[in-house]
């Protein structure tokens, strides 16, 4: 049994909760999960099917939620991650990553020491730098109890 890697799923799995209940708190934007696991289960039924099959591949690499502003003119495809100290060539990789499949897309990063959000496009242009969550997307109220609210299960 590889603990390690069971430790990663979860603190990924955090950061997905805390990105999902601040930005619903926020009451901005309507926040709808799209990654793999919340779309496979159902479709993986059909896989020995050639076409689910291509579709299954897309949807693995899918963001993590989309983002549907209130007015509905604006959606952001987001991807989310944990990471104990910011990397910034692993950022970049990662931006790199969702831009080939999924331009535009955003970037958050959950650390201890506080909370990430920049758009793919940023971040490859400044080779891996991510901005801190702005507080016109989050209150600093919010991300303060929701950052207090990682690190109690984070240790």
């Amino acid at each position: 049994m590889d603990i390690t890697f069971s430790q990663k799923l979860i603190k990924g799995k955090i950061a997905e909760v805390i990105f999902e209940e601040m930005f619903r708190i926020s009451e901005e934007f309507t926040v709808l999960p799209i990654g793999y696991e919340y779309t496979t289960p159902e479709l993986a039924q059909y896989q020995h099917h050639v076409q689910i099959k291509q579709v299954l591949d897309n949807i693995r690499h899918a963001p993590d939620f989309a983002l549907i502003s209130q007015d509905k003119s604006k959606v952001f495809l987001v991807e989310i991650k944990y990471m104990y100290e910011l990397q910034r060539e692993k950022i970049f990789d990662i931006a790199k990553k969702m831009n080939e499949k999924w331009n535009p897309s955003f970037l958050f990063i959950a650390t201890k020491q506080g909370f990430y959000f920049d758009s793919c496009n940023e971040i490859i242009k400044s080779k891996g730098l991510i901005a801190k969550l702005n507080n016109n997307w989050i209150k600093e109220e919010y991300q303060k109890e929701y950052q207090k609210l990682l690190c109690e299960f984070i240790k």
